[in-house]
């Protein structure tokens, strides 16, 4: 193999690896879009069905006690993790916590909303995201 074929080649492998990049970028782009549209959907349906939004609070990342925070909306799941605020946006209601946070409150921040919750987590134990929302409906009324 020459020199001009070894650059060929290298031009053609970073062509193919940016090609991948911007098709991985574009799906969860409208993997995100998909799931911001459910969560839209989650707090119209909620506020239809009468299901009053609560204060949201916050666990540290090692799990000790809760923290207090500002949101008000919705856990969608039953280890009250991961919530929906009234804005639409998706929250991990995990933080560092410390002496701060407990006399202050924590302050998490939204999430891109993923379409499948806890899809490569550890536990092996993951939810379409739409059928998370659609049960804490059902589990309201």
């Amino acid at each position: 193999m020459g020199e001009r074929d070894g650059r060929d080649w290298r031009e053609q492998r970073r062509r193919a690896v940016a090609a991948h990049a911007a098709a991985d970028e574009s799906r969860r782009a409208a993997e995100t879009a998909e799931a911001a549209e459910l969560v839209a959907w989650f707090v119209a349906e909620a506020h239809r069905r009468g299901l009053p939004p609560e204060r949201l609070t916050a666990r540290s990342y090692d799990g000790r006690g809760p923290y207090r925070t500002r949101l008000r909306g919705w856990y969608i799941d039953r280890g009250r993790t991961r919530a929906v605020d009234v804005d639409g946006r998706f929250h991990l209601l995990t933080v560092p916590g410390g002496l701060r946070a407990r006399l202050f409150g924590a302050d998490p921040q939204p999430s891109p909303p993923p379409l499948v919750v806890g899809a490569g987590g550890r536990d092996g134990e993951s939810m379409p995201l739409r059928a998370m929302l659609t049960r804490r409906l059902d589990d309201a009324g």
